[in-house]
């Protein structure tokens, strides 16, 4: 058996027809490394099909290619392509011959290869795909996560047929369950041998079995083991640990197959009574809810992007993630094992509906149950899966039929994993659809053309959380909610204590929640057992559904944003990473964070009156470097776990003001700019708790270039993320201005993203040079061989900024097994 990545050697070009092509209108193949979004470099336009929700990108076809060599022994033996996920509808051809397809864009699936393979030559492997109208945000086109190749012996073990458990866990010892399915397509009845060692982390094996199975021709059976597991070092997001389980076929003490498996020893436990537990402790789920983009990469499934991506998330407080509104990529959950991140992992944003035009609903009927499939193989050996999700705001959960579809899925993950629960993200408004569009009609007038739920949610204002208490959706959501272990709650925190009483039974967990209602919400969670968490939109910000959060000045809600808007401007996190004030609030809300923060309404809009959507944030900046301000009144935020807050401005006192008038953990200022310092003292109980301070530049302007990390791994998985900024002499971020700056890479890398958090740029993706956005961008530099790079950022009238990289050797990802 062999498993490789196969993400080099490949190339892409849009798709024409064999007629088209053959009147010239074929476009040139471009080299490429896999991952990869064939759509993030596309150009922009105001009259794109998608409008707002892609982002104002185009619709696309796209090919790809590449070859593969197989020997002439491999003749005989099965030979798949496993791909991570393709968006979407990929058809897989194999010398011209159509060897298999997948309809949905986020799920991964197998290709068997080897019947239309030439064994000893080379042959061409083609894979198609489309991206029109398909989803309600940004969803990339291509292949823009791992692709691997897989070669088995005739007698071999099952993909995806390792499956380790924990059955039971206590104080000095953990009992561990492996399931192995193990095939025979040879043409004899054979006997052999599953042998399998638990290590920890390569360490000596800590228990090993030994089971035969004999299969008669053409037949598959399981191996089933149990391991007592001493002293058991239990995986939880303070302390992830894992353990590797080598699992081998030997036949005639020859190993003929063997997997490694990565897993981990813990338990969970969710009830009404005492929440969620892991490994026998209470845990609230601090939860951000995700889409699948990285900015500046787009689509793209980067190993290091999805790790920073946790790592960040985590530092900012949060110990869960939500993969709205589709299954998480294998790079994601590896990261989140590593890291410590607990994932709700979701499945589908729409069943038998259509929200788009030409969205999954289409295929849902004929795909569900495959793609359920593809889900829990995917998740079953990753402790970082504390539930799946079988749904977002599906309409049809205020049915009958809904009812029906709801206990088929539900039923059909416990049928292939009765280890996890299962949740839904039903939205009470949405699951009464039919009755509220008419009954907004008699006071509201209709959204703008694209604007759809979004744009009615946000005209509902509060109300919709009174319509999510009704007895209309009580009995509509009743049978949907009545499947599931926990009933999972988009925007409906109204129902959080209401169904305490209607359903003492009933767990509770908001799985989609607005940022300002962050601090009541966190309230409800950590005073009721029964609520077991909170996942805000959004934890980071990304691409599509342009303007969600955006915040205008003057008449109008701020829902959908014309071109250029670009993302959809909410988020504790922008595209680039950087964190924005309310993360820093939620850190204070979450209990994590004793010093206050201070965050700063933008100069240029002093005086004016925003216009917020329920998914919006403040319009400050964490920043006291307003040159050419002076004098203007600015409105200062200052975010505390206090009872006052003392805001002095160069030595003068501003006063005092009373913590959560306006906001709670906040209080309010208003105060004329000045250079200099700002300091900001908190008190509870007349003492005081916490300082910080805000301070002015000091003039001059330079540019300071630094990246993540300065060893990469040469492969296709490994990239550095390198921050970009504006900064003064003392080395304070001037966010004032949009300077222009380039960037180059030489040496032993490419320039793979380059991008700022301006949510409506107007240069596109895909080039050298980029506007900065509150004085700061981020470029993304992925290795090409082992030596050294150098990135080069050049401005106009300051001194460019270096950044020197070095690329080693890496450890294979798919690594040899050592022999036993």
């Amino acid at each position: 058996m062999s498993r490789a990545l196969l993400n080099e050697g490949w190339s892409f070009r849009s798709t024409v027809s064999a007629f088209a092509e053959l009147g010239g209108a074929a476009s040139d193949w471009v080299d490429v490394v896999l991952p990869h979004d064939a759509l993030i470099s596309q150009p922009r336009s105001a009259d794109a099909p998608g409008g707002a929700a892609s982002g104002y990108f185009p619709s696309g076809a796209f090919e790809y290619r590449t070859t593969l060599s197989p020997q002439a022994s491999d003749e005989g033996k099965q030979v798949f392509l496993e791909f991570d996920g393709v968006h979407r509808d990929a058809m897989v051809y194999v010398n011209g011959a159509l060897a298999g397809q997948h309809a949905f864009g986020y799920s991964r699936f197998l290709i068997r290869i080897d019947p239309y393979l030439r064994f000893g030559t080379t042959n061409e492997v083609r894979v198609t795909c489309v991206a029109h109208q398909d989803s309600r945000w940004y969803t990339g086109a291509g292949v823009y996560r791992d692709v691997h190749l897989i070669i088995k012996d005739p007698v071999h073990i099952a993909n995806d047929g390792v499956r380790f458990t924990t059955a039971d866990i206590d104080s000095d010892r953990g009992l561990v369950e492996l399931e192995a399915d193990v095939a025979n397509h040879g043409a004899t009845t054979v006997t052999v041998d599953l042998l399998t060692f638990i290590d920890e982390e390569g360490v000596a094996a800590v228990a090993s079995a030994s089971s035969p199975i004999t299969l008669l021709p053409g037949s598959s059976g399981t191996v089933r083991q149990t391991f007592h597991i001493e002293r058991p070092a239990l995986w939880s997001t303070d302390s992830p640990f894992l353990y590797e389980g080598l699992v081998q076929l030997r036949l005639n003490d020859r190993t003929i197959d063997e997997e490694l498996v990565t897993f981990g020893i813990r338990r969970i436990q969710v009830d009404a009574r005492k929440g969620l537990r892991i490994n026998g402790k209470p845990v609230k789920l601090r939860g951000a809810c995700i889409h699948h983009d990285n900015g500046p990469l787009g689509a793209v499934a980067l190993a290091a992007a999805e790790e920073r991506k946790v790592r960040l998330l985590k530092e900012a407080g949060f110990n869960a993630i939500r993969s709205s509104h589709n299954p998480a990529g294998s790079a994601l959950l590896a990261a989140c094992d590593r890291l410590g991140m607990m994932v709700l992992d979701e499945t589908f944003d729409m069943w038998t509906s259509n929200k788009s035009d030409f969205d999954y609903a289409t295929d849902f009927v004929q795909w569900w149950e495959r793609d359920l499939e593809a889900l829990v193989a995917k998740d079953i050996n990753h402790p970082s899966v504390i539930a799946y999700s079988i749904g977002n705001e599906i309409p049809e959960t205020g049915t009958a039929f809904g009812g029906i579809w709801s206990r088929r899925l539900a039923e059909k993950i416990r049928s292939l994993d009765r280890t996890r629960p299962i949740t839904n993200g039903i939205n009470g408004f949405v699951s009464s659809l039919d009755v509220v569009v008419a009954g907004m009609k008699e006071f509201a007038p209709p959204t703008s053309p694209g604007e759809g739920v979004n744009g009615m949610m946000t005209q509902a204002g509060d109300m919709m959380n009174q319509i999510s208490a009704s007895d209309m959706v009580t009995d509509r959501t009743r049978e949907s909610f009545s499947v599931l272990d926990i009933a999972g709650m988009n925007y409906g925190d109204a129902r959080y204590l209401l169904d305490r009483e209607l359903f003492p039974d009933r767990v509770i967990l908001g799985t989609e929640t607005f940022p300002g209602k962050m601090a009541s919400n966190w309230e409800l969670v950590v005073s009721n057992p029964h609520i077991i968490g909170d996942f805000v939109w959004t934890g980071w910000d990304y691409l599509g559904e342009a303007g969600l959060g955006s915040i205008t000045y003057g008449d109008g809600p701020a829902v959908v944003q014309q071109y250029p808007w670009l993302a959809a401007g909410s988020g504790d996190i922008d595209i680039t990473g950087a964190r924005r004030p309310s993360s820093f609030y939620r850190e204070i809300v979450f209990g994590l964070r004793t010093e206050p923060y201070i965050a700063v309404g933008r100069p240029d809009r002093s005086g004016q009156i925003p216009r917020m959507t329920p998914w919006s944030w403040s319009d400050t900046v964490g920043s006291w470097n307003w040159e050419g301000f002076e004098g203007t009144v600015l409105p200062v935020e200052v975010y505390a776990a206090a009872d006052e807050v003392e805001l002095i401005l160069n030595g003068v006192s501003c006063g005092r003001t009373p913590v959560g008038s306006a906001r709670r953990l906040q209080a309010d200022f208003d105060v004329a700019y000045q250079p200099g310092e700002l300091l900001a003292i908190a008190y509870a109980a007349g003492l005081e708790v916490g300082r910080t301070r805000l301070a002015s530049g000091a003039g001059s302007s330079r540019l300071r270039a630094t990246a993540d990390r300065e060893l990469l791994e040469v492969g296709t998985q490994d990239a550095a993320f390198v921050r970009i900024e504006i900064v003064d002499a003392d080395g304070i971020l001037q966010p004032l201005g949009a300077t222009t700056v380039s960037v180059s890479v030489s040496g032993c890398g490419v320039l793979a993203g380059l991008a700022s958090a301006d949510p409506a740029p107007t240069a596109p993706f895909g080039v050298d040079s980029v506007e900065t956005f509150d004085g700061s961008a981020l470029a993304v530099v992925r290795p090409t061989g082992v030596g050294d790079i150098e990135l080069i950022v050049q401005a106009e009238n300051l001194a460019p900024a270096r950044v020197k990289i070095s690329v080693i050797p890496a450890v294979p990802a798919d690594r040899p097994i050592h022999a036993r």
